[in-house]
Parts: structure tokens; sequence; C-alpha cells
């Protein structure tokens, strides 16, 4: 489990290997992730777009940009949780995935919120620094 807290706004990720829809003989490696945003803070906001800096074993960069989350744009009350599962292929055995969400309050101030950084580990293999 990952964690990271920006402006009272705790994201936590716990990545997972999908071996079902990997192939390692097709260099094809594929992990599931599950994000909880919980906002702990006393300001309504809004995910707006998100940023995500991908990383392969072999230094190979991915970023990704886009409004929301899977096709969402959620806004947490004080005091909400909000979940989702996404994922991400790779063409090696291990990588690491970190990046933010944008997030708004409702007078229009934006501000970003930091996702973890966290290791894609093919279970069984040696971790690898990434």
């Amino acid at each position: 489990m990952y964690r990271a807290l920006t402006r009272d706004i705790e994201v936590t990720v716990e990545p997972y290997y999908l071996e079902e829809q990997s192939d390692p003989d097709d260099s094809r490696y594929v992990w599931g992730y599950r994000i909880v945003i919980a906002n702990h803070s006393d300001v309504t906001v809004t995910l707006i777009a998100r940023y995500w800096h991908i990383t392969d074993q072999n230094g190979l960069v991915d970023e990704v940009t886009g409004p929301g989350v899977v096709g969402e744009q959620p806004t947490l009350e004080p005091g909400d949780t909000y979940e989702y599962s996404s994922g991400c292929p790779l063409d090696t055995p291990s990588g690491m995935m970190f990046g933010y969400y944008q997030m708004q309050t409702p007078a229009g101030e934006a501000f970003d919120v930091a996702i973890p950084a966290f290791s894609l580990d093919t279970p069984g293999q040696s971790r690898t620094l990434n």
C-alpha cells in the first residue's frame, strides 16, 4: 500500500499483477491498481484532470494526461472518499508509476494532489530498483 497526503487529500494506491492478462512470452505484463482518494479537508474538491508518469524497467517513460479518472470527474465533500480501479500494461516485468490529480474548489482554485510513486513488480521476479 502506498500513500500520499496533499492539503488533507489522501491518495492510497494498491497495485497488483494481472497474470491472466499478461503474456511474458510476448513481453506483455499487466498490472491493476486500486486507488482511494479521501478528502480529510474542510473544502469540497472536484477531480478535474490526471497526470501519470510511467517508467518501465528499461527507463522508457510514458506520460498520460486527461480529464478525470475512468470517465468520471468526482466531487468529494469533506469526509468523502472515492475509489476506482484501472490498469497499466508494460513491455518489461517491472516498472513504476507516479503522478498527480488536479483538483478544483467551488471557488475555482485549482491545485495538484500527489499520487505516490508505486512499484510494479511481477511476482517471483527479483525486485528491481526503478
